[in-house]
C-alpha cells in the first residue's frame, strides 16, 4: 500500500465521505450521523418563515445522502449570533457531539454557527477532537480540511464585525432617536403605559391604578419591601407578568421619571456588542431629558415628593422600619431616638397600639418621655400645620426670597466646568508622556516621578470635582423639596378638619416629644411649631 492512501477519517483527502476502518472488508461501512443547526436571530414573523425554511430544507439535504444518518436539527429561535451563553439549541448540539452522538454538523454559513472568532474556533476545536466535522454549506468549508481552519478563523473575523457594525449602526440609530427627542419603551414589561397608533405612551388605566396605589403606599411610609409583600397578596402582576413582586422592582417604579410625563434617554448602555452587557450611565455618554413627553400618571410634585421622602429615609439609615406613616418621624426629645410602634394586649379586646422611644427601656439608657396613640400625634399634627397655615403668606414669601440666594449652584457649577477641563489637561499630559516613553528611552526615574505627580494632581482634581458635584447635588435636591413645600402650602387654601395623610409626608420633616403637653413639629422649612403650648 503506497503511502498516504490509507488514511483514517481525520486524514482523509475527502473527509465528508471518510469513515472508520474496518479489518473485515465485506462489514459495511457504518452511516456517518449527521445533524444541522439552523437559527434566527429575531422572532418576527417574517424570520420564523425562514427558520421553517431552514430546518425543512436541512431535514430534506441530510436524508437525500444515502451514506448519511439524519439525527435530527438542533435549532434556536430569536437569539443573536454574538455569544452561545444563551443559544440552548448550539449547546445541546455540541453536548451531544462530544459525547458521541454525531459525526458531522451542517449549517448554511459560519455567521449562523457564531459571530464570535473565539466561539467558532473554540467549539470547533472541541469537537475536532473528539472526531466530529463540521460543514459550512455556503463558504463550502469543512473543518477537517488542511485549509478549513485558516478560512474558519477569517470567516469567523469577518462576521465578527459584521455584528459589530451592526450593533454600532443600531446604537447611532437608537442615539439619533434620543438626541431627536423620540422615546424609546419597552412597552412588554412596562407597567402603566401601552404603546399608541404612532408608537406614543398612552396610559392603561388598569395598569396605572398599580402605579398609583405603589406612590400611596410609599407615601404613607410602607417601604417598597413591605409595597411588594402587598402587591403579592393582592394577586397584581408585576410589569413581566410574575406573580411574586420584589423590592427591586417597586424601587424602579418610584424613581423612573416616565410616571410623571418625562423621558431622560441613555440611561445605561452596552459595553460590549458581542456580550451585550450594559452598565449605568454614569456620564460617559450624553444623556437626554425631555419634559412633558406624555401623558403623566403621577403628578409631578407628588413624583417629587416621593423622591425626597427616599433621600430621607436613606439619611435614617437602617433605622427606618417603614412600618406606618409615622416610622422614623417622630423623636425621642430627651435621647434622640426615634419613636417605634408597640402593641399593648395583643391577644385581648384591650389590644392597642402605642408609640414610644425605642430606647425607653434600654438598660442604663432608659428615657423618661411618654408614650403617645395615634390620636394624639394626628390632633397635634393638624393644630401645628394650621399654625402654620395662618401665616403662610409670610412664609412662602420668606422662602421664596431666600430661595434663589440659598439654593443657588451657578458659582459651584462653574468652578466645576474649570476643574473638569483642567483633568482633561492633565489626562492629556498623562497621555503624552506615556507615549513619549513608549517612543523614546527616557531615563525611567524621573519619567516616573513625573507620571507619579500627574497622576496625583488629576486624583486631586478629581476628589475636589465630585465633592463639588455632591454640593451641587444637594442644593438641587433641597432646592426642589423647597419649591415642593411651597407648592403644597399654595394649594392648600383652607384650615384642615382632619388629619390627612399626604399633607403629613410632604410637609412634616419631623416632630420632636418631650411630653404630652409638649410636641414641637418641624416642618420642611425649618419651622418650628409646639401643637400643644
Amino acid at each position: 500500500m503506497k503511502g498516504g492512501q490509507n488514511r483514517n477519517a481525520k486524514g482523509n483527502e475527502n473527509p465528508r465521505h471518510a469513515g472508520p476502518l474496518y479489518r473485515d472488508a465485506h462489514i459495511a461501512p457504518r452511516k456517518r450521523r449527521v445533524a444541522a443547526y439552523a437559527r434566527v436571530s429575531t422572532d418576527h414573523e417574517e424570520q420564523l418563515t425562514s427558520y421553517e425554511a431552514q430546518v425543512d430544507y436541512y431535514t430534506n439535504f441530510i436524508k437525500g445522502h444515502a451514506d448519511w444518518e439524519f439525527c435530527g436539527v438542533y435549532t434556536d429561535e430569536g437569539i443573536t449570533g454574538t455569544s452561545i451563553k444563551h443559544r440552548e439549541g448550539f449547546k445541546q448540539m455540541v453536548q451531544d457531539a462530544l459525547d458521541g452522538k454525531i459525526d458531522l454538523i451542517v449549517t448554511t454559513s459560519v455567521s449562523r454557527f457564531a459571530r464570535n472568532t473565539v466561539d467558532s474556533l473554540t467549539t470547533i476545536r472541541n469537537l475536532k477532537e473528539k472526531g466530529v466535522e463540521c460543514f459550512f454549506e455556503k463558504e463550502n468549508i469543512w473543518t477537517f480540511d488542511g485549509k478549513g481552519e485558516l478560512l474558519i478563523t477569517i470567516m469567523s473575523s469577518l462576521a465578527q464585525e459584521e455584528s459589530r457594525s451592526i450593533s454600532e449602526n443600531c446604537t447611532w440609530g437608537q442615539r439619533k432617536r434620543m438626541a431627536d427627542g423620540k422615546v424609546s419603551v419597552p412597552f412588554d414589561h412596562f407597567l402603566g403605559y401601552d404603546r399608541g397608533e404612532h408608537g406614543e405612551m398612552v396610559i392603561n388605566e388598569e395598569q396605572a391604578k398599580t402605579v398609583r396605589l405603589i406612590y400611596d403606599l410609599f407615601l404613607q411610609g410602607l417601604t417598597p419591601h413591605a409595597i411588594a409583600k402587598r402587591l403579592t397578596g393582592m394577586g397584581i402582576l408585576t410589569p413581566r407578568k410574575k406573580e411574586v413582586w420584589d423590592q427591586g422592582t417597586v424601587r424602579s417604579i418610584l424613581t423612573n421619571e416616565k410616571y410623571k410625563g418625562d423621558a431622560l434617554m441613555q440611561k445605561c448602555y452596552t459595553v460590549d456588542f458581542l456580550t451585550k452587557k450594559q452598565v449605568v450611565n454614569r456620564g460617559v455618554l450624553p444623556q437626554y431629558y425631555v419634559e412633558d413627553d406624555h401623558e403623566a400618571i403621577i403628578a409631578p410634585e407628588t413624583f417629587d415628593l416621593v423622591q425626597q421622602e427616599m433621600i430621607r429615609r436613606r439619611k435614617t439609615g437602617s433605622r427606618y422600619s417603614g412600618v406606618d406613616i409615622f416610622a422614623s418621624r417622630l423623636v425621642c426629645g430627651e435621647c434622640g431616638s426615634y419613636y417605634g410602634a408597640k402593641v399593648w394586649h395583643s391577644n385581648s379586646k384591650y389590644r392597642r397600639v402605642i408609640y414610644q422611644c425605642n430606647h425607653k427601656y434600654h438598660e442604663g439608657n432608659s428615657c423618661n418621655t411618654p408614650h403617645l396613640i395615634e390620636d394624639e400625634i394626628k390632633q397635634g399634627f393638624v393644630v401645628a400645620l394650621n399654625r402654620l397655615l395662618e401665616g403662610k403668606a409670610t412664609v412662602i414669601s420668606n422662602l421664596e426670597s431666600l430661595s434663589s440666594v440659598l439654593f443657588d449652584t451657578s458659582e459651584m457649577e462653574t468652578t466645576a466646568v474649570k476643574l473638569k477641563a483642567e483633568m482633561e489637561l492633565v489626562q492629556e499630559m498623562i497621555q503624552k508622556a506615556i507615549a513619549e516613553n513608549a517612543r523614546v528611552a527616557l531615563d525611567q526615574k524621573e519619567y516616573k516621578a513625573r507620571f507619579d505627580e500627574l497622576s496625583q494632581r488629576f486624583d486631586t482634581l478629581e476628589k475636589q470635582r465630585n465633592e463639588l458635584e455632591r454640593q451641587i447635588a444637594d442644593r438641587v435636591s433641597r432646592r426642589a423639596a423647597m419649591h415642593q413645600f411651597i407648592g403644597v402650602l399654595k394649594k392648600q387654601k383652607d384650615l384642615i378638619t382632619e388629619f390627612d395623610p399626604s399633607l403629613w409626608g410632604a410637609l412634616l420633616d419631623h416632630a420632636t416629644i418631650y411630653g404630652k403637653d409638649d410636641i414641637r413639629f418641624t416642618f420642611k422649612d425649618g419651622t418650628e411649631i409646639n401643637a400643644i403650648g
